[in-house]
């Protein structure tokens, strides 16, 4: 088994005042040739955006864009014709196709709005332009690793992406070792993004927001060291 890992106080951090954001891989004016993408992962961003501001009306294409708010409330409208609001406890997926604008905004007074923005490379080019959402309770079971996102044409539970890859969320006590099998043997790895909490994987411990990038397995256990969420994103090989 080999293991990448990023330390949370490496990824690229920039403050534009409105938005406070963190990028595990080079994005925007980050660039750092060593950390262009994990595999198919090629964004995973961690988004804090003050109130009443956010991301106006911009375009995507052929790209497969996941979000996953935190803490409070975002806003999303597309040019579907789609206009709802995401919260913390939700996900949204998003297929961007051949072409589709979006905007993103905390529509809070008050509150910050925290998410995470994720973008995997599709295995399919030129289709239509699609977006759901769900509800992480009605996916997740405590003190396990949970699918929350699989390859199309999905299996009926979870949110379905254009790629073979799968994304997995844990809600874990201290001490709750699980394992974690890969679902396809083309795969190129697994990232595992600590959300809170602290892990231990192969004698590598993991703290808030640190990334590490696992490949060259078929599976691997994690062990909670304290009361943990942690984010699974398993992703094929690309290019």
């Amino acid at each position: 088994m080999d293991m990448l890992l990023h330390k949370a106080a490496t990824r690229g951090y920039f403050d534009h005042g409105w938005l406070r954001t963190h990028h595990t891989f080079s994005f925007a004016d980050y660039y750092d040739p060593a950390r262009l993408n994990f595999g198919a992962l090629r964004v995973l961003n961690d988004d804090t955006v003050v109130p009443g501001a956010g991301f106006g009306m911009h375009p995507h294409r052929e790209m497969e864009v996941v979000s996953i708010p935190l803490s409070g409330r975002l806003e999303h409208k597309d040019s579907l014709g789609h206009a709802d609001v995401i919260r913390a406890g939700e996900i949204q997926a998003m297929s961007a196709g051949t072409g589709i604008y979006h905007s993103e905004y905390n529509p809070s007074r008050s509150a910050p709005v925290e998410f995470l923005q994720i973008w995997i490379f599709p295995n399919r080019r030129g289709v239509k332009p699609r977006y759901e959402n769900a509800v992480i309770s009605d996916l997740a079971r405590p003190g396990e690793l949970s699918e929350i996102v699989s390859p199309y044409p999905g299996n009926g539970r979870g949110l379905w992406i254009y790629q073979d890859a799968w994304l997995s969320l844990g809600d874990l006590r201290q001490n709750t070792r699980v394992e974690y099998v890969l679902h396809s043997a083309g795969s190129y790895g697994v990232y595992v993004f600590v959300v809170e909490g602290n892990v231990e994987i192969a004698g590598t411990t993991l703290g808030r927001r640190d990334g590490l990038g696992v490949t060259r397995m078929s599976d691997f256990s994690l062990r909670a060291l304290s009361d943990t969420r942690v984010l699974l994103i398993e992703v094929p090989p690309v290019g």
